[in-house]
């Protein structure tokens, strides 16, 4: 068969890609390895940057957002006892929305198949051919069968370990990366939020974040080592070093409960440069990945839908080839500023196992200033509230 786009990836990055098109007349096919349920299970952040909602509302996606998602003016950062609010409203006026990923996919799956959307599931040895030519085609296995999309554009949309970045050839690829020597121990659990806002914090013992998913079911991170394994953390243990981390006051006022869901999440750095090679396209963690202190990773790959959606609009509405020409630099140019942004809140945030008494100081230092600089305080709000696209 034929069609316009072959996306790669039925996340919420492909799904939103899709979506958008649509809107536009312009067809597509999407190809996701897993199960829709299977898709649906995984449970990652929910923090939305501003453009990212504007996003979802232009693709007619956004009702249930606006219904149930949080709207928060602020977020906490904590130094031992120290506490300090930073102001989004004020300091970037704006704010972010606490909707989880999984509801926005949910969503974006509901929408799509209203509209009748070709929408292809348990897509096994996908292979991208001819990227390079003017006739690009897409060949995958389903019940044993090969199948082939010819179409005139790929979009990468199959993160980190999907076939699109390994299609580029490696002369061609530069890679960054930097790999952080511990995880997120995190745990999943129904009780109500510790605080209305997310609290990071920072200890001489690691990090945690208090974040939640609504009014009666919160999610809880606290620094581990990579080694260690998460059913040697019980519930107990969990709790006692969580609060052992955050400021006094918020520790006491913690409801704690049963986790349902419980893992230990690497972090990363990762750009992969180029994003765009001929007429393949990649879209979020198939080209970059961050680490979650600066909730940047699903917001990164709303941006590169933006850039994606926009070059491929004006394609087909009048043949217009700046944007996709351009799709490479722009996506790069915001994804080093998170990447940026990101980075240095892990690094503000986190303890190091190799860390000196003397850079420990520096990270001291450092929150003292920003607690005393508004100035500083202002770029971290523009920042997570999310830069313009």
């Amino acid at each position: 068969m034929r069609t316009q786009v072959c996306i790669i990836g039925g996340g919420p990055s492909g799904l939103l890609l899709s979506q958008l098109l649509a809107g536009r007349g312009v067809a597509s096919v999407v190809l996701e390895r897993r199960t829709r349920a299977h898709v649906l299970s995984r449970i990652r952040a929910g923090v939305l940057e501003r453009g990212m909602a504007d996003l979802l509302r232009e693709a007619g996606v956004g009702a249930r957002m606006e219904a149930e998602g949080y709207v928060h003016d602020g977020a906490v950062i904590s130094c031992d006892e120290r506490r300090l609010r930073i102001d989004f409203a004020k300091l970037a006026d704006a704010h972010v929305l606490v909707y989880g990923q999984t509801e926005l996919t949910r969503d974006l799956y509901e929408a799509r198949e209203a509209e009748g959307a070709d929408l292809r599931f348990d897509c096994e040895g996908v292979a991208i051919h001819e990227a390079d030519g003017d006739a690009p085609f897409v060949t995958y296995l389903h019940g044993g069968t090969q199948h082939r999309i010819d179409c005139d554009f790929i979009a990468g949309c199959d993160g980190f370990h999907g076939v699109s970045r390994e299609t580029i050839p490696a002369a061609v690829r530069r890679e960054f990366e930097k790999v952080y020597p511990f995880g997120w121990l995190g745990i999943l659990s129904e009780t109500p939020p510790v605080h209305e806002e997310l609290i990071y914090a920072s200890s001489d013992r690691g990090f945690a974040l208090c974040s939640m998913r609504n009014a009666n079911l919160s999610r809880y991170y606290v620094q581990a080592p990579m080694t260690d394994r998460v059913e040697a953390w019980s519930d107990q243990a969990f709790w006692d070093e969580l609060r052992r981390r955050l400021p006094g006051e918020i520790a006491e006022s913690m409801v704690t409960g049963p986790s349902i869901e419980k893992s230990l999440a690497p972090l990363r750095s990762f750009v992969c440069e180029p994003m765009r090679w001929g007429r393949l396209f990649l879209v979020g963690d198939a080209a970059h990945i961050v680490p979650p202190t600066g909730a940047k990773g699903l917001n990164t790959a709303a941006s590169d839908v933006r850039y994606l959606f926009d070059g491929l609009a004006a394609f087909y509405a009048d043949g217009e080839e700046e944007g996709i020409a351009r799709y490479s630099d722009r996506a790069l140019a915001r994804v080093w500023k998170a990447e940026r942004f990101s980075w240095w809140m892990t690094t503000l945030l986190h303890r190091f196992p190799d860390q000196s008494p003397f850079e420990r100081r520096m990270q001291q230092a450092d929150f003292a200033f920003l607690a005393e600089n508004e100035a500083a305080q202002t770029a971290l709000a523009q920042n997570y509230v999310g830069l313009p696209y």
